[in-house]
């Protein structure tokens, strides 16, 4: 019953063609279009809540919601934590979706990125640089990631988006977790820029093999004996 009542409101909410943020109707009103109890609904409305799909906003009334892919990445999260303490491969297999749906994505990206897209990147490139040989002396995952959102922007997906922001979401907020992971930041600014080079020189084959590389060097960091500790209660660390 509570799963039906569930489905009867999503239907409500296509079939109004209702955009995040619309007001939906009010309980009694859902009491009677659907036919069952307060409490049915309310059940109802709590689990889609959970889902990202509606919004309760106690005192003002019940939203669409804005639908994100939090519980998407909350779920990718807690399983590979889970499977990691079971002895599995959890957080290769993560890479392997992420390494499955870039590596698919490229070729559509060479020759074709904008003037502006290619700049940006060059610059992401030049601070990977400055990180790498900076105090630090190391590429900062925020830059990273940058470089990753801004190479797929020109797509104009923006489910795509949001299906590889939560993939990186998952996997470096379990990886910061899990695993200290030793790298060379010298070898990181040298496969982002080979990344770079081949999609800019429209070359399919050697930007397919370049981002082959790159997923296949962090393939190896996470194969390497690294240091397990113990996670965070909760994932409140930014995923970068």
């Amino acid at each position: 019953m509570a799963r039906d009542i569930q489905e009867r409101i999503k239907k409500l909410i296509i079939d109004q063609r209702l955009p995040s943020g619309s007001v939906l109707p009010t309980e009694p009103e859902l009491m009677e279009r659907l036919g069952v109890s307060r409490n049915s609904v309310r059940e109802a409305l709590k689990a889609l809540q959970a889902m990202g799909i509606v919004e309760i906003r106690h005192g003002f009334g019940t939203y669409v919601g804005p639908m994100s892919m939090a519980p998407m990445i909350e779920g990718l999260t807690f399983r590979t934590v889970a499977g990691h303490y079971r002895g599995e491969d959890s957080l290769l297999q993560l890479l392997e979706l992420r390494e499955a749906v870039e590596t698919g994505l490229i070729a559509r990206l060479a020759g074709s990125l904008p003037p502006a897209d290619l700049a940006e990147l060059d610059a992401l490139v030049d601070r990977m640089d400055a990180e790498a040989a900076g105090p630090g002396g190391e590429v900062r995952a925020e830059t990273d990631r940058a470089f990753h959102a801004t190479l797929y922007r020109c797509l104009g997906n923006q489910l795509l988006g949001e299906v590889l922001e939560a993939f990186w979401d998952a996997f470096h907020k379990v990886r910061t977790d899990l695993v200290d992971v030793p790298q060379d930041p010298r070898v990181t600014c040298r496969q982002h820029r080979e990344i770079l080079d081949a999609v800019r020189s429209s070359d399919v084959v050697r930007a397919e093999h370049a981002i082959r590389e790159h997923f296949g060097n962090i393939r190896t960091r996470l194969s390497a004996p690294a240091t397990a500790v113990v996670p965070r209660p909760t994932y409140d660390r930014e995923g970068a």
